[in-house]
């Protein structure tokens, strides 16, 4: 299996989900199971099997985890020489001509992936277009929603 690319920071922010399923949310969904067991009939018990479900999940969840967690490399991009390339976790600080406004981006992992807070993925179309740029490059990526052009204006590795 090849090794899953996470940045540092993403590498905390698992472990800390992790943790919180396992020590907090985990004990509770297995409160709730026994309460709802404690209601009689498991047949027609909504409340036993909803939290069955959720007990499902975050197992599935938990799981995920671990398993991305043990097949990660954890690439730490401060470690990496700033040369003005963008590369798997940098954040890259661009200018947005049909827009006409700038945006940022940290290039991420799947599993870090939050786009509202401007972590993108690797693997999506915008991050393939730009790793292996540089600054001042002008860049056209072909996106599902159409074609966008984007200036590089800086690339940091915070």
């Amino acid at each position: 299996m090849s090794r899953i690319p996470i940045t540092k920071e993403g590498e905390l922010f698992l472990k800390e989900e992790l943790s919180q399923l396992k020590f907090t949310e985990r004990p509770k969904i297995s409160e709730a199971i026994a309460e709802a067991r404690a209601h009689g009939d498991l047949k027609e018990n909504a409340e036993y099997h909803a939290a069955k479900e959720l007990q499902g999940l975050m197992e599935a969840k938990i799981n995920e985890i671990e398993t991305a967690l043990s097949n990660a490399q954890i690439i730490d991009v401060k470690d990496i020489p700033e040369t003005g390339r963008v590369v798997f976790g940098s954040t890259i600080k661009l200018y947005d001509a049909g827009a006409e406004k700038e945006l940022s981006y940290k290039i991420v992992g799947n599993l870090e992936s939050n786009p509202e807070k401007g972590h993108i993925s690797i693997d999506t179309p915008i991050a393939k277009g730009l790793v292996g740029k540089f600054v001042d490059d002008e860049v056209s990526i072909e996106t599902p929603s159409g074609k966008l052009t984007y200036e590089i204006i800086e690339v940091k590795h915070i």
